[in-house]
């Protein structure tokens, strides 16, 4: 099982859309995937219809019980994929876990329960942009961390330092057994100026810098209506937008390329297998 964790010092970034459309393209590439909604504002528990009524449970208790059960899971009505609903809506969560010695671990140790170990092969934590111990306890939880950047210099600016803080703040963690896994920049938004072009080049070079401790992506994920319009549809953007005339590629391009760059042992496989050359044309 492969866990991340999609997180941003910056509000307004994209993680939760990168977080649905990631774990619906894994989901149509044959994985099981959570996703765990880790943010007090319940965007990512609304993202797709869920296949029955509310759950009993949600992430309050997983926390709280430090155990993930299976009426904390609640599936959608995609195939293979499930989510933790955030159920926290006036913020108690992160005060409550404050106040814990193990604040950092119980979201970890919880999802090594055997309602996730036995069922899933992927796990997917959508955050908040509020810093704090929810952010801490999602951040270690993971094994990969992404953190979407758009090319604007302000978020630019903003996400280089508050990036370099989280690590500083986190990694020390390492010593009491819950290594920081590696953190992935992926350049999310970007559209077809040369101001947007420059300043993502930028952004590469800087964390060239870095000397290994945070990496950029490959795959850039382009500033398209396809991303807006699938969330109004409640669908995942790779289904609704299979195909794209033009220079800029396909949600179904895009996604696929995300997936197998993060999971090589995925590439080559694809969502469905009608047209496969067309689509990823």
């Amino acid at each position: 099982m492969i866990k991340f964790t999609i997180l941003s010092t910056k509000g307004g970034v994209g993680k939760t859309t990168l977080t649905a459309n990631l774990g619906a393209l894994l989901a149509d590439l044959g994985l099981r995937v959570l996703l765990v909604d880790a943010d007090v504002q319940p965007s990512l528990s609304k993202y797709f219809p869920l296949a029955a009524a509310k759950p009993v449970a949600g992430l309050t208790d997983v926390i709280v019980r430090g155990e993930v059960t299976d009426a904390s899971i609640a599936p959608t009505m995609y195939q293979n994929l499930d989510v933790i609903v955030s159920d926290d809506p006036e913020g108690n969560l992160p005060h409550w876990l404050l106040h814990r010695i193990d604040r950092g671990f119980r979201l970890r140790l919880a999802l090594q329960s055997p309602a996730v170990a036995r069922s899933y092969d992927c796990v997917l934590i959508d955050t908040s942009g509020a810093i704090g111990p929810l952010q801490d306890a999602a951040a270690l939880a993971a094994d990969i961390l992404i953190s979407p950047i758009t090319p604007e210099i302000l978020s630019a600016r903003e996400f280089k330092d508050g990036t370099m803080e989280l690590l500083d703040r986190l990694e020390p963690s390492s010593a009491l057994g819950a290594a920081l896994g590696p953190l992935k920049a992926l350049i999310y938004r970007q559209d077809r100026t040369a101001d947007a072009r420059m300043i993502a080049s930028g952004i590469r070079e800087d964390f060239i810098k870095l000397k290994g401790r945070v990496s950029v992506l490959d795959t850039v994920v382009p500033h398209a209506k396809a991303h807006k319009e699938a969330a109004t549809l409640r669908m995942p953007v790779h289904r609704h937008e299979p195909r794209r005339d033009g220079v800029t590629p396909s949600a179904y391009t895009v996604m696929h390329r995300l997936a197998w760059e993060l999971i090589p042992n995925l590439r080559g496989i694809y969502a469905d297998a009608v047209s496969q050359r067309e689509r990823m044309a």
